[in-house]
Parts: C-alpha cells; structure tokens; sequence
C-alpha cells in the first residue's frame, strides 16, 4: 500500500482525504479551529478511523494552507522587513514599496535602503557592489531590531552573484535576522520580484509557527510520515522550504482544486469551475496544471510576479443571498452560517441553497420551510445562477470553442443543467473535498525564469540549458528523477534588448520521491 493524506487547511473548513496511491479511501469536512493543529488532528483522525488505516502506514502527509495570503490581506501577524535594493545608480527614480498600500508599507515598518549594484540583462555588472553602504544599511537594521531582510538585485535571476554576497555581509553585520533573495523567489520584473520577496520576508515569523502547528498535529496522532506543503503552481515544497519561503503558497487553494478537478474528472484540458460558500472560481487547466496568469498578480494590494493561477473570482455560493425575485444574487454571503440563517436549516435568509432544495434538485435539510418560495423566483434565481457561471467560464477561455467544464467544491449542488460555454459538465465523485485531494496527488515542480543572449549561444542549446536547471530544481525539490518530465516552454524575444536577447521560461515535474515512514 502507498497511503498518503491531503489536508487543504482554509478559513472555514479543513478538509481531509486518505489515498491509496490514486484510490480514496476517507474523506471528510471538519471546521478549521483557531489553532490550526487541532482541526487537523480531528479531520486526520475521522478519515484514519473511517478507513481504518494505522498512522503507521501513512508514507506521506500534504498540506494546503491560506493562512499565509490571509496574514497579508488581513495585515496582521507580519514582522517589520527591511528592504535592500542592489541597483543605483540605474533605479533610483522609483524605491522600494513604491507601488504598496500604504497601510500595509507602515505595517511593515518602511525601512528602504538603496545601494550601488546590479547587473544587466545579459549579466553584466551595472555598477559594484558598495559594500560600505551595504554595510551602513545593516547596521541600521541592527539598531532598528529588525528580524528580517529582502535583499533585491537587479536582474539577479540571470547573476546572483551579488544578492548572494549581500546576504553574507547583512548577516555578518546583524547576526539573527531572516534573509529573503529576490533571485529564489520572484521572475525577471524588478519592482514585481522585489515585492513578493520583501511580502515572503514578512511572513518568515508566522511560517514557523504554522509549520511547527503542522508538525504538532502529527505527532499528536503518531504520523510519522514527512510532510508537505503545496504550492501555488501546484507543485509541493518540504516544511524546510515553507518556512523560508511561505509566500509560494499563495493561491494554493483554488490550485488545489483545480489539480483535485483534473484528477477526479482524469482531464487535462478543460474549465474548472470551484463553488464554495461565498465566491466561486474559475480557472483553465493546461496539460492537468492550472493555467498561469500571464501578468503580474495583486496580492493584498501589491503586485507579484510568482508563480500563479489564472483564476477569476465571482460571488456565487452556497450561502449567496437572494434578492429581487431571483434576479440578483450575492456578492454578499452567510458563508459558514449557511447552517444556522438558510431557510431549509430553520433560519430566515433565502439563499442560493435553499433555491435548488425549492426545485426540488437537492435534498438537504427541510424543504417544507421552503414551499412559500414563489415559483417564478425559483426558475428566476436558477437562470441568474447558470447565467453568472457561464459568464464567467467564457471569460475565461482562450477560444471560442466549447470545452469541459468541471464543478467541484460543496457549492457544485448549484448547477443543475447545461452550460451553453461547456462542451459537457462533470460532476465527479469526491468532488466536495477535490482540493484536499489536489494536495495529495501534488508533484514536485522546478521552474527557470531567465533572459538568454543567443549571440554565440544557439538556441537549442539555450533551451537545453534551461530544461537542465529546470529538472535539476525539480530533483532537489524532492522528485523522482525518473519521473521528471517538462510540462511547459515559453519563449519571449526581446526585441527591445541588444545581442539577440530571448526571455526563457521552463518548467519542469515529477513525482514525490518519498520512503517508507520512519
């Protein structure tokens, strides 16, 4: 047996899955408590119980979390970071944090140094590196107590160089302090890369804290197995690797569900469309994976540039209020109080559940609190739900040809007939849990992001060079070396760059590597 467990821990519920290898065995939806741990330990021990399966025999333990996007969206729980740019004399016109909230600038306390560095694209020195304002500006983190650094140089993902040796005087200077290289985290973007490093060095305090809770509920059951976290991409990364970079779990969630999606539905392409109790997502998938957005994503109110799905957010739920005979639903939710406020569960609200137990498509709860519902707002509601998720799955296509459409998450109950965007609906089995099953079935994943001069480079050998690095990622990550295969290509041309310049991006996966439990 080759038993392993998906945890997708949210703001409302956790939901658990027991696999073996590619069967489920348990499922379950347990609330998310404010210790984290502990509604981990009574999901694990409801599937484990279900299944009847021993902590023994799990191999391996993966995990999907919000908790780190909820810290930036809520500004709380975020330490003060110091942010470093190796780039002057060239950047000087717009500094650090330039772009953020301001709210979220002072909570991080806007402590911004400049100092003289960088290279260009081609991986040519800008200007030395000033060791001696380097220097200036760690002792003034020192005099500060700031715990964290994020150290940004200018096109460091083609020459690390010098954010590698900033990171050894900054911690020579200081001593106990986080250090965040942009080049490790973010893509070519300066202002993009820098930002997502200076939000993971926010983060570096509250990733040990929710990993050791992690750690904590495993124990407390006796798994033993190694665990992991899932990615934005949909890749995992080990707990080692969270708690230095917790801000590559961003979008981790609807990822999660999306890959779940692909699995239950054995689809590679095809529109996912995820319905939970406030809001719905919608992504594409792309060869099993979610498609990537292509621009610089908000997070919080700051642009990134990592690694992140292409989903477009819409408020439909479950718990969705209805108004005006049916003809407008939501944004506004009763989220988790569905249970308590939903007219079928003895409350008062009309809500987009209470809807479909009308017509008589869902038996949940009492549906006789729900008879004096008029019919015309019933059909009304029901053609205002099919509308705004049509809508939203052709905004989200990339042609004008129909393509599957997969529901999945507790609000799937919503959809009960055709999509005129969709080529066919799938409802697959499981799907209510599908983003705890997306985090079990999670490959490992490497990616290079870099700019290419193909002056005395070919470009085979460009492209050879980064599926190399790429794989290599991958393995170190913790693949199966066996397994690693490219699942995506993408070259840019820099028309605007000298020597034949070409942006390369590669992506490479393969399956976990992991042993028997210790």
């Amino acid at each position: 047996m080759s038993i392993r467990v998906g945890i997708d821990v949210g703001g409302t519920n956790t939901d658990a899955v027991l696999m073996d290898d590619l069967k489920v065995l348990s499922s379950r939806k347990t609330p998310t408590t404010a210790d984290v741990s502990s509604g981990i330990v009574a999901a694990l021990e409801a599937v484990l119980q279900e299944s009847g399966v021993a902590p023994s025999a799990i191999r391996g333990v993966m995990i999907g979390t919000t908790h780190f996007t909820n810290a930036v969206v809520e500004r709380k729980r975020l330490l003060e970071v110091g942010a470093i740019r190796l780039g002057l004399p060239a950047t000087k016109a717009l500094p650090p944090m330039v772009d953020w909230p301001e709210d979220l600038s002072a909570t991080l306390g806007q402590h911004r140094y400049m100092v003289h560095g960088g290279h260009e694209f081609d991986g040519r020195e800008i200007s030395p590196l000033n060791e001696q304002e380097l220097r200036a500006a760690a002792k003034d983190l020192r005099q500060k107590g700031i715990r964290a650094a994020a150290i940004t140089s200018v096109f460091s993902p083609v020459n690390s160089e010098m954010e590698l040796r900033a990171a050894e005087i900054v911690a020579d200077e200081v001593g106990d302090i986080t250090i965040s290289l942009s080049h490790e985290i973010g893509r070519v973007g300066l202002l993009e890369r820098e930002n997502a490093t200076i939000m993971n060095g926010c983060l570096t305090d509250l990733a040990s804290r929710v990993v050791e809770s992690f750690r904590g509920a495993l124990r407390r059951l006796d798994v033993r197995a190694p665990f992991f976290i899932s990615q934005n991409d949909g890749t995992l990364m080990t707990a080692e690797h969270v708690e230095k970079y917790p801000v590559l779990t961003f979008a981790s969630g609807p990822t999660n569900s999306m890959r779940g999606a692909a699995f239950l539905a054995n689809a590679k392409e095809a529109m996912v469309v995820d319905i939970g109790g406030t809001t719905s997502d919608v992504g594409m998938l792309l060869h099993g994976f979610p498609r990537e957005a292509s621009v610089a994503v908000d997070i919080g109110g700051v642009r990134t540039n990592f690694r992140m799905p292409d989903v477009l957010s819409f408020g439909l739920g479950g718990g969705s209020l209805v108004r005006d005979d049916g003809a407008r639903i939501g944004p506004d939710s009763v989220g988790y109080e569905l249970t308590t406020k939903g007219m079928v569960f003895g409350g008062d609200v009309l809500t987009t559940t209470d809807i479909v137990v009308a017509a008589g498509l869902v038996d949940i709860g009492d549906r006789s609190r729900v008879a004096s519902v008029p019919p015309r707002t019933i059909g009304t509601a029901l053609d205002t739900i099919h509308q705004m998720t049509d809508e939203a799955v052709d905004r989200m296509k990339t042609s004008v040809e129909a393509l599957p459409v997969i529901l999945v998450g507790g609000g799937a109950i919503l959809i009960s007939r055709d999509l005129p965007a969709a080529s066919d609906i799938i409802k697959p089995d499981h799907s209510p849990v599908a983003n705890a099953i997306g985090a079990a079935i999670a490959q490992v994943g490497g990616e290079v992001d870099r700019v290419f001069s193909l002056e005395g480079l070919s470009r085979d050998e460009a492209l050879d060079e980064a599926k190399s690095e790429a794989s290599g990622k991958a393995v170190a990550a913790g693949a199966d070396p066996d397994s690693v295969q490219i699942v995506d290509i993408e070259e840019v041309p820099l028309a605007y760059l000298p020597s034949s310049a070409t942006r390369i991006r590669v992506k490479a996966v393969g399956d976990l590597s992991i042993g028997d439990p210790k």
